[in-house]
């Protein structure tokens, strides 16, 4: 707090011995007792008291030495030094006084020496002075650096306090002035509040003037002559946003003075407003036709057509930035950047500006390119004609999936959107697919489809199998390796719509034309019915030709069809018009009543049916072959088509309790109440899906052949009259099973073992009655 030089300014206290005064001669200041002694200085010799001219018995000789205790502190030697010298002044007082009384009484005169006592005893006692104040000149500096501190704390105590007086006044005045300026500050904050209330309400009536007063300013640059230059420029945006301003607040505020008035008035001007933009931008596209134009007619290059329809034709449009930025900011006011339709309160305006902006574009790029596409047409005929239709197709394709991609690429530099597949009929999509022409673009695939199918409606079915095979798996479908990129998403769009809109429904068409005509017409000639041996160990290669047929349209849709339309009515079609026809040959074989007819009517059933849904089943588990070596899926089928106990099913058919009805892919379903009748085979169902019909002609046409050969096993093991003998049933049994089952051990053994099992039924039930 304070500064060193506060306590080192201390008084010098050291004694200084006055020269004049004579030093005792036999007395010197003892050393301090706390001093260590470090041999460094040699006390002083000890003067000689001059001779005193005394008797010898008078001479006062300094006491005698002793040995004092070591003091613990300079105060406690300072009390020693000081009794040891009152102690040795008392005896030399003694001494003195006994000779002077001694001297005295035998001369009874002054003596000499009387003068030199004095000087002695002033002398010791200018010692004792000097040993004192040497012994307590630490303390005594002490003390001054004690009092000088007092005297300092005792000036900041009252300085506090002064100040402390001081700011106890000024709270004081504070008070008393706050106390008779509390109304002046209330009334000033009333002020103030009412203030701002009027600021406010001031700035509100004159922001709703703003909406009024614009009005007159807005109208007379409209219907300036040189109006429609300002689309060129930045400030007809501004215009735009503040039409739509007004309008929001005419339309929530309805019950302001003139509102409606106002309202139509503004929203007239915002369609004057957008139709002279309209008009600026369709001449600009003008100009820029008539010009290209002309240069693409005039050259023959395609890489300088294509420079000219969308390097040349994007730098010239975009040279007016001031009109294709207006032009833009009225598109994006009801679409965002996927085409998508932005609800709003001028939406009807905006669209039907942006709806005409895009015919007019449209137009002019379909009227400029017009020599390119017809360049193109004529190819594709051209390679349609001398090459093949699957390789033009595929060569068109890729040509127009490239200017499709150039013309988004494009429309999205020019309008800032890149329209996306909508249904919405308020989308941008929607509005460029309502004006279809001959360019093809990312909402105009309609010519791509066109030109198609001018060239596949005369070619072979499988082209146009082999063509959607290699569109689904060039576009459709991507490679777990392959990224993805804009032209690659851009031709997946154009692919998915491609198919969906137009191929399937053509393909399914063109299915449904040859099922009618090599399946549901196909004439069934005798010598069709025939089973011939299997040629090299093929399961189909002694089907029905109709059968054959249908496998290989089954093969035929599954390669041009992705995995989620082998359901479609298609494949249904072709298993039912399949059936019918395989019943009109069973129909065929019947009506030959001999006992044992050639071919067998059931056999001939059995063969073509599971030849069929062998297929079905390799059709939905995506293995689909033209001529299967083996029926690979018949334990998959048989097990669908068997139930646990076959006896006991035979059983009961034979006995009347169950009928074939039960015999399903259900085997948990109850039997009808009056279950002792068999329904005919011909009897198909129209709710019933192709895998269930087909399943219960099937467990007919088995338990008819079992049942008939199990009866001619039981007659020729009992020896019946007129009846084979068991090994030459067992022989013509296995030449017909081999005959039609050639390669095939399994579907053979299984079938003896069904005609087993009928025949063990059969018997049984012969039992049976024979019993009664």
């Amino acid at each position: 707090m304070y500064e060193d030089s506060w306590y080192n300014f201390v008084p010098d206290h050291t004694h200084k011995r006055n020269p004049s005064i004579q030093q005792p001669s036999g007395h010197r200041r003892r050393e301090s007792l706390l001093q260590q002694p470090n041999g460094s200085k040699q006390p002083d010799a000890v003067e000689q008291l001059e001779r005193l001219y005394e008797e010898p018995e008078t001479t006062i000789d300094p006491p005698e030495p002793t040995l004092g205790r070591r003091a613990k502190s300079y105060s406690d030697f300072y009390h020693i030094v000081r009794a040891q010298l009152s102690k040795d002044a008392a005896v030399s007082k003694k001494r003195r006084k006994k000779a002077r009384e001694r001297n005295l009484d035998a001369l009874m005169v002054e003596t000499p020496g009387k003068a030199d006592k004095d000087r002695g005893i002033e002398q010791l006692g200018s010692v004792e002075s000097e040993i004192i104040e040497a012994s307590q000149q630490e303390y005594l500096l002490y003390q001054d650096q004690l009092e000088m501190t007092e005297r300092h704390l005792d000036t900041l105590i009252s300085d506090a306090n002064g100040a402390l007086d001081l700011l106890t006044s000024l709270a004081d005045s504070f008070r008393a002035v706050e106390s008779q300026t509390s109304s002046f500050q209330a009334q000033c904050d009333d002020l103030l509040s009412e203030e701002r209330r009027l600021q406010k309400l001031a700035d509100e009536v004159g922001t709703d003037l703003h909406y009024y007063a614009y009005l007159d300013g807005v109208t007379r640059r409209l219907n300036a002559p040189g109006a429609s230059r300002l689309v060129n420029h930045e400030s007809f945006g501004e215009i735009l946003t503040n039409l739509d301003a007004c309008i929001a607040f005419m339309v929530k505020h309805p019950d302001y003075r003139d509102a409606e008035s106002y309202l139509a008035r503004y929203q007239s001007l915002l369609t004057k407003a957008l139709h002279l933009l309209e008009v600026g931008f369709t001449g600009h596209l003008d100009r820029i036709s008539s010009d290209i134009s002309k240069q693409i007619v005039a050259t023959q290059s395609e890489s300088a057509r294509h420079a000219l329809a969308y390097g040349r034709f994007e730098e010239m449009v975009l040279e007016v930035d001031g009109l294709v930025a207006n032009a833009q900011r009225v598109i994006r006011s009801c679409y965002d950047q996927l085409g998508n339709p932005i609800p709003g309160q001028n939406f009807d305006y905006y669209s039907n500006t942006a709806l005409s902006i895009f015919s007019s574009y449209s137009d002019v790029r379909d009227r400029d390119l017009r020599p390119m596409t017809q360049h193109d047409l004529e190819v594709f005929r051209k390679d349609a004609k001398e090459i093949n239709a699957e390789t033009a197709c595929r060569n068109f394709i890729k040509q127009c999936y490239e200017r499709s991609y150039d013309e988004a690429s494009l429309f999205a530099k020019i309008f800032s959107i890149e329209p996306q597949y909508n249904v919405d009929p308020q989308s941008a999509y929607a509005a460029l697919k309502a004006h279809p022409k001959a360019l093809v673009n990312a909402a105009n695939i309609a010519p791509i489809a066109t030109t198609l199918q001018s060239v596949l409606q005369i070619s072979e079915l499988q082209t146009i199998c082999n063509l959607l095979g290699w569109i689904t798996n060039e576009y459709l479908l991507l490679e777990y390796d392959e990224e993805e990129t804009r032209y690659s998403i851009h031709c997946h769009d154009l692919t998915a719509r491609l198919l969906i809109e137009h191929l399937w429904p053509f393909t399914d068409n063109a299915f449904e034309a040859e099922v009618t005509k090599s399946i549901s017409k196909a004439p069934i000639s005798p010598d069709s019915l025939k089973i011939a041996p299997v040629v090299n160990g093929v399961a189909s290669s002694n089907a029905h030709p109709i059968t054959k047929r249908a496998l290989e349209l089954l093969a035929m849709y599954d390669q041009a069809m992705p995995k989620e339309r082998s359901s479609s009515p298609v494949v249904f079609r072709i298993v039912q018009e399949t059936i019918l026809a395989m019943q009109r040959a069973e129909s065929r074989l019947k009506s030959n009543k001999a006992a044992n007819p050639e071919p067998d009517p059931d056999l001939f059933m059995i063969k073509n049916l599971l030849i069929l849904k062998n297929g079905l089943v390799s059709l939905e588990i995506g293995d689909v072959r033209s001529h299967p070596a083996a029926m690979q899926h018949f334990s998959q089928i048989w097990d669908a088509l068997s139930p646990q106990n076959w006896l006991g099913l035979f059983r009961g058919i034979l006995g009347g309790s169950l009928s074939l009805g039960l015999w399903s892919s259900a085997v948990g379903t109850s039997p009808p109440a009056n279950g002792n009748t068999i329904p005919a085979r011909n009897q198909i169902q129209p709710e019933q899906d192709a895998n269930e019909k087909l399943d219960e002609l099937l467990r007919q046409s088995i338990y008819a052949f079992t049942q008939r050969w199990g009866t001619l096993i039981n007659a020729a093991r009992s020896g019946k009259r007129g009846a084979n003998s068991l090994v030459a049933t067992e022989k013509e049994l296995d030449e017909k099973l081999l005959t039609a089952f050639g390669g095939q051990p399994e579907v053979v053994a299984k079938l003896k073992e069904a005609i087993q099992i009928n025949a063990q039924a059969q018997k049984e039930m012969k039992a049976e009655k024979g019993v009664r």
